[in-house]
């Protein structure tokens, strides 16, 4: 099957029309959408694709870019039947070059660092060398929000795993880092070592710090690290809203919702999937249900009553939002500060 001229590739499927692809019918959707978000002369995938009919639908932000490019490289890792004509390591080098180019979040760093690994492809040297300056000067490690934490541990944990042992003197000190300046007594994490901002923490921080987390304590075999991953997991669970969506942001210091909006289709079938996964895997029973109705949230079993898929184009609807809150956080800001100065619950 021919994709868009703009991607110049050709989808891996079986020569027999009546035989099975061995992907799944959700990663040939998702093939099918990352055809339009493939930005040819950059060889890499765009920040966004809009859905408002406008002429150049790609929305490019280099360093945005990037990161989402070695995020769709490690999801790569685990399709069976990949794209012809994507030369994945040619890609990444490109990609993972830009890293110490543009002003990217140290986060990519550990995105690359995990794809790398999962991939079984090199990291140039520059970007290692620029890497290794910062894990080693622990004076650095204040400017970490709990993505950049999350995913470098991560990444340093799953090179560790695939041999490459240079990176293991970094996890220790990393974990330590994050159980000391992260972790909270309600069971959820801060989303900064420090600062107002702390303790108001997105549903993407708990997600990044507890895979973290899980990654670290299975391959270290530190069991603290697994108990502190599955008790946000539990915590998690309890909050989930009634139709399967998940709360964005959370007091961290009281464990409570502070807003429910925005609701992100992606922490729906991406990024809770991806932690619950490994809940499954270490006993959390609930993991399974809780998965399956945050993902039929995104099938139309949501406030909406409509599905925030578009299969027309292989694409996804990015979010719901309240009324009058599209173009601004504002409100949502003072609506979570409210709330916690009231002592009160988002709805």
């Amino acid at each position: 099957m021919m994709i868009g001229p703009n991607f110049g590739v050709k989808l891996a499927v079986p020569a027999a029309a009546n035989t099975p692809s061995l992907n799944s019918p959700l990663i040939n959707y998702a093939l099918k959408g990352l055809e339009r978000c493939w930005l040819p002369g950059e060889r890499r995938w765009s920040h966004i694709y809009h859905l408002d009919r406008r002429a150049s639908p790609n929305e490019s932000i280099p360093h945005s870019d990037v990161f989402y490019t070695l995020n769709v490289l490690l999801g790569m890792s685990r399709v069976v039947e990949r794209p012809i004509g994507i030369d994945i390591p040619e890609i990444f080098h490109r990609n993972v070059m830009q890293l110490t180019a543009l002003p990217v979040r140290k986060y990519a760093f550990g995105m690359a660092l995990w794809a790398a690994a999962e991939l079984d492809l090199p990291i140039p040297e520059q970007v290692t060398r620029e890497l290794k300056r910062t894990l080693s000067d622990e004076s650095r490690w204040s400017t970490f929000r709990a993505q950049d934490l999350g995913m470098l541990l991560t990444g340093v944990v799953a090179q560790a795993r695939a041999g490459n042992r240079e990176w293991t003197c970094f996890a220790a000190p990393l974990f330590r880092f994050l159980k000391e300046r992260f972790h909270s007594e309600s069971g959820l994490f801060f989303d900064a070592p420090g600062g107002f901002r702390r303790r108001f923490a997105s549903f993407a921080t708990q997600t990044y710090l507890s895979i973290a987390c899980y990654q670290y304590g299975e391959f270290l075999g530190d069991a603290s690290a697994l108990v502190m991953a599955d008790t946000c997991v539990r915590d998690l669970i309890a909050v989930q809203g009634p139709q399967g969506e998940w709360p964005w942001f959370f007091d961290a210091l009281s464990g409570r919702v502070l807003d429910f909006y925005e609701v992100y289709s992606v922490h729906q079938y991406g990024m809770a999937p991806a932690l619950l996964e490994w809940a499954e895997r270490f006993g959390r029973r609930e993991a399974r249900d809780a998965l399956i109705k945050g993902f039929n949230w995104v099938l139309g079993h949501n406030q909406l009553g409509r599905t925030m898929l578009v299969p027309e184009l292989g694409l996804t609807i990015r979010s719901q939002v309240r009324k009058h809150e599209l173009k601004t956080k504002a409100p949502r800001v003072l609506r979570a500060v409210k709330n916690v100065w009231r002592d009160k619950g988002g709805r």
